[in-house]
């Protein structure tokens, strides 16, 4: 499972500026890309790229594949 200890943050050209998670339609500003093991406990490591979304409304940062982000029209 992971912890804070396990990620670390990459730049990313978005970083604190509105984008759109084209997954779920949820529009915010780019919070942060952090590069974290996802593996269920007990599992070997799988490493993935997740990005940090606050929405326009504010609330709580969803998380998505960093993929899955672009910049909002």
């Amino acid at each position: 499972m992971a912890t804070p200890h396990d990620a670390n943050t990459v730049p990313h050209a978005l970083l604190g500026r509105p984008v759109r998670d084209i997954a779920s339609g949820t529009e915010g500003t780019l919070m942060a890309v952090l590069v974290e093991n996802t593996a269920a406990a007990d599992q070997p490591e799988r490493w993935a790229d997740i990005a940090y979304i606050r929405p326009a409304g504010g609330g709580v940062e969803l998380t998505t594949a960093v993929a899955n982000v672009q910049a909002a029209r």
